[in-house]
């Protein structure tokens, strides 16, 4: 049952559209990562096939990763959204049996989706205060976080990159790699002579240090 005569002198109705408007704000916060990361992606791409051009395996198998754990990051985004999507489905029925039982009910769907959302950090802060907001109301119960997620994320990763990397760099450099070597240390064809390829990777080293940079403080 709500709390709400307790907890608050808003109604049901004010209540569940308010947190529908922050909901729609976060959302176009997904949006603009959303867009960012994949725009990072695109220039990965292209440092990936002046690499391959380059012979510079090691330099490809290293761009391929960030490219996979981009493409996760975005997964998880999309994710979100549809979670969102769901939360805000959930508020709208809420507010149909306020009108039979006079206050919003406990939702189990409610609380497994708000159990992911404060986990993603680019709406944490927001869904947290939802989420404070939405027991008090008694619509969810106390959430305990699951910090053992990143750690699994990171063997996840691993094996993620040990099957995708070749495939990844196969589409991407439209077959140039052919199909990748089995070892990052196995060398490409077209080797640049020693001088110009000592030059080119200290400038490649640099702009893939960026390049990671950027890729990751868009996805944390």
């Amino acid at each position: 049952m709500g709390l709400f005569g307790k907890t608050s002198d808003r109604s049901p109705k004010e209540m569940v559209n308010e947190w529908s408007q922050k909901i729609r704000k976060e959302m176009r916060v997904i949006d603009r990562q959303i867009r960012d990361i994949q725009r990072e992606e695109e220039k990965v791409k292209r440092s990936i096939k002046d690499a391959a051009k380059r012979g510079q395996r090691d330099v490809c198998v290293v761009l391929a990763k960030e490219m996979i754990q981009s493409k996760r990051a975005v997964t998880k985004l999309y994710a979100s959204k549809a979670q969102m999507n769901s939360v805000q489905l959930s508020m709208k029925n809420q507010l149909a049996l306020v009108r039979v039982a006079g206050s919003l009910q406990k939702s189990t769907e409610v609380m497994k989706a708000m159990q992911n959302l404060v986990k993603i950090p680019e709406i944490q802060a927001t869904m947290r205060e939802l989420s404070k907001e939405m027991m008090k109301a008694g619509i969810i119960e106390e959430m305990l976080e699951d910090t053992f997620e990143s750690m699994e994320d990171g063997e996840e990763m691993e094996e993620a990159a040990e099957e995708e990397v070749d495939k990844i760099l196969f589409d991407i450099t439209a077959g140039a790699l052919g199909k990748a070597p089995s070892k990052v240390t196995d060398a490409l064809p077209e080797i640049q002579p020693a001088a110009a390829a000592a030059a080119s990777e200290d400038e490649s080293e640099e702009d893939i240090e960026a390049m990671q940079s950027r890729l990751a403080a868009l996805r944390s």
